[in-house]
């Protein structure tokens, strides 16, 4: 271009008229007032003297400062094209006013800036399309010279400049602002704001910014100028409503986009999470991406969305390298609940995502995929056989990622109405995954199993029989996850089949109980508060399908761990069922090498009160040795209170162990004739120190006395 940044193209006429003039004939042709009409061109506010010589205000000075002369009005413009009949030395003096405008807003301050952009933006509305070669450097001028226009007139005729230009050549204003802006900038800030408020050119600057952002994959500053400028224009209220028809696919970008941020192993800036206390996000490209999501979804109502995506943690779980795909599920959660109108076409549009290449794109769109599988209707769209296979398929996936997606989705797959029939289906898929290494698809099966138990007409007899082998290994799970969700899944097993236990059937579900039954007394006592709780509530299911009125003694041994409610629970199992003693005492044993205190402690106090509740046909000798060794070794416990306590299961062990025939071998005291042995004792136990801090100690005040 000739002339430098501002010069106009070779051969392009330039007019010779006032900007006055040149104003009077626009609004003349518009048919709009001018007031009287001046008999000669009237003078014009000049630019600074460097800009053009004096005498000629309509040679429009370059870059250099040399002025332009008019050419010869009969040649056309170079590449303009003629849409309609304007002269030339009209077309040259639009041009010629779009490079007297630049030059004005760069340089020239406050002189004639308000008359030149009102002029430029009269013209502009007119004639937008012909302006190609000054849209960049307008642009320019405007981002320089906005931010020392006074409120008022002067700047919203500037602004109007930018408006009209993106009313023809919005790519080239996107382009533009986001070339010179990388960087946070309040001038830029109120030029995307100024387009965000004009709803005649709104909805195509975001077009663009959404084209740019996608765009721009290997330009990390472009890619977070366009997120910057998304979330500016998203936060002028109504400005939303201009996305109506790319809502959810610049919903599922911005989202896409913070998987990627945060699997980007040497991103660009900065943190990836920040710390509740601080007043709002760093200046990262992930914090921003989230603040244009916020906007978003604010803007649609969706404040809600919003809210519980903060309560529960989402917005740190999106921008986490291993968590995002937990907040992905968490926004799809948060949509079905709060914002379902936009569900249709979330849908629709990540289908075709699943088969993406890209691994970010596919992952995102699988995880939303399972989410919005909790809205029936909305699953409804595809068929459900089409889905069930997908679902399954994903199951062999070599990507563990994968087959925990694939799980959640069976699992919210089995809540929804008339899936009765895919059960047989189902629950292969489920059971398999109980064997998996990964915690994340163990968990998601156990609470997909949980949720086809919460189904009518739920296969119970067909679940009792499946878990029996695979459930107690997972109640001694060393994952506390893992631990907690099987306790539970055994709890609502045995509620949904408590009518059959309590008339004596559910055989197959009684045995699983029983074989439970030490376990779930020993998880009262376990390290980890979700397992303990899960452990007491899943006891009170089974004390209310076998009748053992026993519910008080176990609330009371899981909040205070009372020897007393113990004993009081072994002697009622006990005398209920004889034949499963030796069973239990087994079971127990193998807690006493726990590597956790409290659990060899509830172990050592569990086997002092089944042996003294025991007859001596309830156990053999060699159990009895093996107990009576494993706990001489406890009786040198670092942890005084299990030493103590195995020194009198010990004792309870041998006494009853006196009325046994005496092999050789045997390590016991050999006792004179049984008919002669006095009653044994019971035992007595220190409280534990485990237990439960009080109320009092909890609230941190001291209790009475």
């Amino acid at each position: 271009m000739a002339g430098g940044v501002w010069g106009l193209a070779r051969g392009a006429p330039v007019g010779a008229l006032t900007l006055t003039a040149l104003a009077e004939g626009i609004r003349a042709s518009r048919g709009q007032p001018w007031g009287a009409p001046a008999p000669g061109p009237q003078p014009q506010p000049e630019p600074e003297p460097a800009a053009g010589e004096p005498g000629r205000a309509a040679t429009a000075p370059t870059a250099g400062g040399e002025p332009l002369s008019p050419p010869p009005p009969q040649e056309p413009a170079l590449g303009v094209p003629q849409q309609t009949p304007w002269s030339s030395w009209e077309e040259g003096a639009l041009a010629d006013l779009a490079v007297y405008t630049a030059a004005c807003l760069e340089e020239a301050g406050f002189v004639g800036t308000q008359a030149t952009a009102l002029t430029l933006s009269s013209a502009l509305e007119a004639r937008g399309h012909r302006l190609e070669d000054q849209v960049h450097g307008l642009v320019r001028g405007l981002l320089a010279q906005v931010p020392h226009l006074a409120e008022g007139r002067p700047r919203r005729a500037a602004l109007r400049v930018l408006s009209a230009l993106a009313l023809e050549h919005s790519r080239d204003v996107v382009s533009a602002l986001l070339r010179c802006s990388p960087a946070p900038n309040r001038a830029a800030t109120e030029l995307w704001r100024s387009l965000s408020q004009n709803q005649r050119v709104n909805g195509q600057v975001l077009v663009q910014l959404l084209w740019a952002l996608k765009g721009s994959a290997g330009s990390q500053l472009e890619a977070l100028a366009a997120t910057r400028a998304l979330g500016e224009m998203l936060a002028v209220s109504g400005c939303v409503g201009a996305t109506r028809g790319f809502y959810p696919h610049l919903l599922l970008v911005l989202v896409t986009q913070l998987h990627k941020l945060a699997w980007d192993a040497h991103p660009p800036d900065t943190p990836k999470v920040w710390a509740p206390s601080h007043r709002g996000p760093p200046h990262s490209h992930a914090s921003c991406t989230v603040e244009a999501l916020k906007a978003l979804l604010t803007g649609d109502g969706g404040r809600m969305v919003v809210t519980c995506m903060e309560q529960a943690g989402g917005w740190r779980r999106l921008v986490g390298a291993r968590t995002h795909l937990e907040g992905v599920l968490l926004l799809a959660s948060a949509l079905v609940a709060h914002a379902d109108h936009h569900l249709r076409g979330l849908f629709a549009d990540l289908l075709p995502r699943l088969r993406s290449t890209d691994d970010a794109q596919r992952l995102t769109a699988m995880a939303f995929f399972t989410g919005l599988l909790q809205s029936r209707p909305t699953a409804r769209l595809l068929r459900e056989e089409v889905i069930l296979e997908r679902l399954r398929t994903w199951q062999g996936d070599p990507e563990p990622t994968v087959r925990w997606l694939g799980l959640l989705g069976l699992g919210h797959l089995a809540l929804n109405c008339g899936k009765v029939r895919h059960a047989t289906t189902l629950l292969p898929a489920l059971l398999g995954a109980l064997g998996e290494g990964d915690p994340r698809l163990v968990d998601a099966a156990l609470g997909a199993l949980q949720r086809v138990l919460l189904r009518q007409r739920a296969p119970v007899r067909l679940l009792s029989v499946e878990l029996r082998p695979r459930l107690p290994p997972l109640l001694d799970d060393a994952r506390d996850s893992v631990r907690a969700s099987a306790v539970g899944l055994l709890g609502t097993l045995v509620r949904r089949g408590r009518g059959g236990l309590r008339v004596g059937l559910r055989r197959p579900l009684r045995k699983l109980v029983l074989q439970s039954l030490v376990p779930l007394l020993l998880r009262l006592h376990d390290p980890s508060p979700d397992t303990a709780e899960s452990a007491e509530w899943t006891l009170a299911c089974c004390d209310q399908a076998l009748p053992w009125g026993l519910l008080e003694e176990v609330g009371t041994e899981a909040h205070y761990h009372s020897p007393e409610a113990l004993s009081r629970v072994c002697h009622r199992l006990v005398q209920w069922y004889p034949s499963h003693v030796p069973s239990f005492l087994s079971q127990t044993q193998g807690y006493l090498r726990s590597p956790q205190s409290p659990l060899r402690l509830a172990a050592t106090l569990l086997t002092g009160f089944l042996v003294h509740h025991s007859s001596p046909s309830h156990a053999n000798q060699d159990l009895l040795e093996s107990l009576f060794q494993d706990l001489g070794r406890l009786q040198s416990d670092p942890e005084p209170a299990v030493a103590a306590a195995a020194r009198v299961s010990g004792q309870q062990v041998a006494l009853l162990a006196r009325v046994q025939p005496q092999p050789c071998g045997w390590r016991l005291p050999r006792p004179g004739r049984p008919s002669c042995l006095p009653a044994r004792p019971p035992p007595v136990y220190a409280d534990s120190p485990f237990q439960h801090c009080s109320l009092p100690g909890r609230w941190g005040c001291s209790g009475p006395g």
